[in-house]
């Protein structure tokens, strides 16, 4: 029989710390920093980086990370954001922080990882609320940061974080928490080290900025906040979400075989509800 599932772990160090303190503020319907309108160039991530990293230096990402993200978006309100990391000198992954610099809540989402990866691929959608810059921030084992950008153009329409979620709302209330786990790539290859997944969770992602036609009130924030994803007893990653997620939230990622044949997966959201799930895998030795 399964052990229960162990509560998320996060590095609890001063570091990473800030990063979750400022998430956790945004994901609860404060704004994680206050941005000025109209913007300076630059301006908006001069006041994000002290709130998230206070003064760490960051060095430029060079082939160390890289970060894939459409010029002009078709749909601002799920936006394909990638990162690939990697480490040839012995350091691994500790975390991975996604940053939209002109979003209501710019610090998009945070990736504790396990397992001492020296290289990943990570991948989600995100709300994007107009012309932005989005960066990905790598922290190494060692504490050093590394930093990939890219300007991703507005594809005009209605702002992402105040359009109302897509679907029948019955269907959306009913099907909420519902998950999928689907492996990417070639179907059968048992043997593959690291293998690709994609974790999928409905769930409306309120942002809190919606206005209900009918009521003419806002729809309450309502949110994922909280993904742990573990192969066998060995934590994949685990994730502190705002949002910037978008509606059904999706999670692409690739993780090293340890012989297990389960991944499980640990849903919360800012209402306090919870999901899990058992998902065979397949791959034991």
């Amino acid at each position: 029989m399964r052990r229960p599932l162990k509560e998320a772990r996060f590095h609890t160090g001063k570091p990473m710390r800030r990063a979750y303190e400022t998430l956790a503020v945004a994901a609860f319907g404060a704004l994680a920093l206050s941005v000025s309108a109209p913007a300076l160039a630059g301006s908006a991530w001069d006041e994000i980086r002290p709130g998230v990293f206070g003064t760490r230096t960051i060095h430029p990402a060079g082939d160390l990370v890289a970060l894939s993200a459409p010029t002009r978006p078709e749909d601002q309100r799920a936006v394909p954001i990638g990162v690939e990391a990697t480490f040839k000198d012995g350091r691994t992954v500790r975390a991975v922080t996604l940053i939209v610099d002109e979003n209501p809540s710019p610090v998009a989402a945070v990736f504790d990882i396990g397992g001492k990866r020296d290289r990943l691929k990570l991948a989600t959608n995100l709300r994007l609320n107009a012309a932005t810059d989005v960066r990905a921030i790598v922290e190494a084992s060692d504490g050093e940061l590394y930093m990939a950008d890219r300007f991703v153009k507005f594809a005009g329409g209605q702002a992402s974080c105040s359009a109302p979620p897509q679907g029948n709302p019955q269907e959306i209330a009913a099907n909420m928490g519902k998950m999928t786990l689907e492996p990417l790539g070639k179907r059968g290859a048992a043997t593959e080290i690291t293998p690709a997944a994609r974790i999928t969770i409905n769930h409306p992602n309120h942002t809190g900025m919606v206005l209900d036609q009918l009521t003419l009130l806002y729809v309450p924030l309502r949110i994922i906040t909280d993904l742990e994803v573990v192969q066998g007893e060995e934590r994949v990653f685990a994730m502190k979400g705002s949002m910037t997620m978008s509606q059904n939230p999706v999670v692409d990622f690739d993780y090293r075989v340890n012989g297990s044949e389960t991944m499980h997966v640990l849903a919360r959201d800012s209402d306090g509800a919870s999901w899990e799930r058992s998902f065979p895998i397949g791959q034991g030795s």
